[in-house]
């Protein structure tokens, strides 16, 4: 059984990368925040219970639900109502500019960049970003549990509710389609 502790600190643990794989697939900040607290919410009443070790596959699991319940909420709500947001412009304030994404220095804050290299690690960050998100959803999802969540094959192929062999399929061809767009654009690893 997990004390208080041990899920508070669980869910400390995964609260930025559930946000990031949130939003690469929602591509809406608030909707990743709203997805993200609801199954944290999910996993802290429903199985808070649960020995410390299954937390990290019943979250991914309960993540991925949340995930497609909010794809099913936007079906249906696009299909009765129009949403103010298609009428406006983009905004022009730089809205999307991340500044943890920027600037990813040194934990001990002894070297300084110059603007040139942060200017130019942000627009590596991005065009990984845009290449990611634009993976198909299965191979996408496969792909940052694998290298983002650092989950091994048999607990991906848990938290997709698929086969093994799926998820090693799924995560060949993202590599693939990666590193082929990404040498296109010059970003050589």
């Amino acid at each position: 059984m997990a004390t208080e502790r041990e899920l508070s600190d669980f869910l400390k643990s995964v609260e930025k990368r559930a946000f990031k794989r949130s939003f690469y697939h929602v591509r809406n900040e608030e909707a990743a925040l709203d997805i993200v607290q609801d199954s944290m919410l999910k996993l802290a009443e429903h199985y808070g219970d649960k020995p410390a070790a299954e937390l990290p596959l019943l979250y991914q699991r309960i993540l991925s639900n949340c995930t497609l319940d909010w794809f099913r909420r936007q079906k249906t709500r696009n299909a009765l109502f129009s949403s103010m947001s298609d009428f406006e412009g983009p905004d022009d304030e730089g809205a999307d500019f991340d500044l943890l994404q920027a600037w990813s220095g040194p934990e001990d804050g002894v070297k300084a960049e110059s603007a040139e290299d942060l200017a130019r690690r942000a627009q590596i960050f991005h065009a990984i970003e845009a290449e990611i998100a634009g993976l198909p959803p299965r191979q996408r999802e496969a792909f940052l549990m694998r290298y983002w969540e650092g989950m091994d094959v048999a607990e991906t192929a848990a938290a997709m509710g698929c086969a093994e062999g799926s998820v090693k399929t799924h995560c060949f061809r993202a590599i693939q389609t990666l590193s082929q767009a990404l040498k296109a654009k010059g970003i050589e690893p």
